[in-house]
C-alpha cells in the first residue's frame, strides 16, 4: 500500500476527456508517485456548465481532442477529420480555458490561459519567439495585430514579395498537421503542394492519413481559399537535415524549464508527424550528427528551453526543433501546448527525468513547484 500523501503534496485535478489515453497516462503517473488519483473534470462539463475546483488542487489542463461530442461543441462539427472550423474552435477553446482560470482561484494552475491562447495561434506564437531571439523560420504573417491572408492570391503575393519559392501554409489554429500545405513554386510559374488535406465532391475539406501531392495551381488555390477564412500562417520552408535518407526533425518536451524528453521524427514527405507515416528515428545518431558537425547537443536542447521560457506559466510544452541540412543550425517550428503524448519514452540523460515518462516528469515537477512555493510562503511568514 502506498503511503498517504501529506497535505503539502499536490492533489491533482485534470481537465480532460475521461476516457482519453492522455488522462489515463497522467493517472498512471500520479499513482506511481503515491498520490491520490487525479479528479477528472470533463471537457463536456466545462463547456456545458463551467468549471469548478476544490481549494488547494493542482489543476492540469489537457487536450480536448479525440472526443466527438467535445469536438462538436468546439468546432461545430462532430467529425474529427474535418479541417474547417478551427477559428471557431480557437474562440471557444480559449474562452473555456479562461473560465478554467477564473474557477481555479486558490488552486495551482499548471497551464496559463493567456499563454495557451498564444500557443494556439501560430502567428502570435511565432512573433513571441522571434522577439525573444529564438530562431524561427522567417514569416510574413507573424505578429500582432494579426495580418489577414484572404486566400491564394494573397499567399501567392506573399511568396513573391518575400522571395519564398518554398513555404509552409498552415492553419493559424491547426494542430497535428491539420490543413498544412508544403507549397513549391518554380520560376516557370508552376505550383505544387504536399498535403494531407482532401476535398470531397461538395468542396468540404478532410484530413487524411495519406500525404499526397497536388500538382496544379487550381487545386492548391481551391484548398487555400477554403482554409483562409479560419486564418492562415505562412512561413519559409527550411530544408531539413536527414537521417538514413529521410527528412528529420525532433519533438523535444520541456518540463519546468528543462528539456526532459526528445524523439527524432523522420519522413519521406515534408511532414514528419508520426500519424502521417512518419517514423521515430535514432536519437543517438542525431546527437552524434550534431557533434560531428561541430555543434553542441546541449545548445540544441537550449534552443528548446529558450522557446519554453517564453511561456513561463505553462509547466510543459512540446517544441518542434528543425535541424538544418548538415545538423549545424536549428530553428523552432512550433511550440505545442499538448505536445507530451510520447508513450514509453523516458527522460534524457542528465535531465532529471531519467526513468520517467513525460507525465511522470510533470508530476515530479509539480511536486517540486509546490515545495518551492511552500518554502517561499514560510520564509515570508517568518520575515
Amino acid at each position: 500500500m502506498s503511503p498517504s500523501p501529506s497535505s503539502a503534496e499536490p492533489r491533482f485535478a485534470v481537465v480532460g476527456n475521461p476516457a482519453n489515453r492522455r488522462v489515463a497516462l497522467f493517472q498512471d503517473a500520479v499513482a506511481a508517485a503515491g498520490l491520490p488519483a487525479a479528479r477528472v473534470v470533463s471537457w463536456l462539463d466545462v463547456l456545458r456548465r463551467g468549471a469548478s475546483f476544490r481549494p488547494g488542487e493542482t489543476v492540469r489542463i489537457d487536450s480536448p481532442g479525440e472526443d466527438p461530442d467535445v469536438e462538436r461543441l468546439l468546432r461545430g462539427v462532430g467529425d474529427a477529420t474535418r479541417v474547417e472550423g478551427s477559428a471557431r474552435w480557437y474562440e471557444r477553446f480559449t474562452a473555456a480555458v479562461r473560465e478554467v482560470g477564473r474557477a481555479s482561484e486558490g488552486c495551482t494552475l499548471l497551464d496559463d490561459p493567456e499563454e495557451l491562447a498564444v500557443l494556439f495561434d501560430k502567428r502570435l506564437c511565432h512573433a513571441v519567439l522571434q522577439r525573444a531571439g529564438v530562431p524561427v523560420p522567417p514569416s510574413p504573417t507573424s505578429g500582432a495585430p494579426v495580418r489577414p491572408v484572404r486566400g491564394w492570391s494573397d499567399v501567392r503575393e506573399l511568396l513573391r514579395a518575400h522571395r519564398m519559392p518554398r513555404a509552409f501554409v498552415k492553419l493559424a489554429h491547426g494542430s497535428s498537421a491539420s490543413g498544412v500545405l508544403a507549397v513549391e513554386t518554380a520560376g516557370s510559374g508552376r505550383v505544387r503542394a504536399t498535403t494531407s488535406v482532401e476535398r470531397d465532391s461538395e468542396g468540404r475539406l478532410f484530413n487524411s492519413l495519406r500525404v499526397r501531392l497536388c500538382t496544379t495551381e487550381r487545386e492548391v488555390a481551391a484548398i487555400v481559399d477554403a482554409l483562409a477564412p479560419d486564418g492562415l500562417h505562412v512561413e519559409r520552408w527550411l530544408p531539413k537535415a536527414s537521417q538514413r535518407g529521410r527528412a528529420a526533425d525532433l519533438r523535444v518536451v520541456v518540463v519546468g524549464g528543462r528539456a526532459t524528453h526528445a524523439v527524432v521524427r523522420t519522413s519521406r514527405s515534408p511532414m514528419t508527424n508520426l500519424h502521417l507515416g512518419g517514423a521515430r528515428g535514432n536519437l543517438d545518431e542525431a546527437r552524434a550528427a550534431v557533434e560531428t558537425a561541430g555543434g553542441s547537443w546541449a545548445d540544441a536542447l537550449g534552443v528548446c528551453e529558450r522557446a519554453a521560457a517564453c511561456f513561463p506559466r505553462t509547466l510543459c510544452v512540446g517544441v518542434d526543433l528543425l535541424p538544418s541540412i548538415g545538423w549545424r543550425r536549428f530553428a523552432v517550428g512550433e511550440v505545442n501546448a499538448f505536445g507530451d503524448l510520447l508513450p514509453n519514452l523516458t527522460g534524457l540523460p542528465g535531465s532529471g527525468a531519467e526513468g520517467l515518462d513525460t507525465y511522470a516528469a510533470q508530476v515530479a515537477a509539480a511536486q517540486l513547484q509546490r515545495a518551492v512555493q511552500r518554502t517561499a510562503r514560510n520564509h515570508h511568514a517568518i520575515t
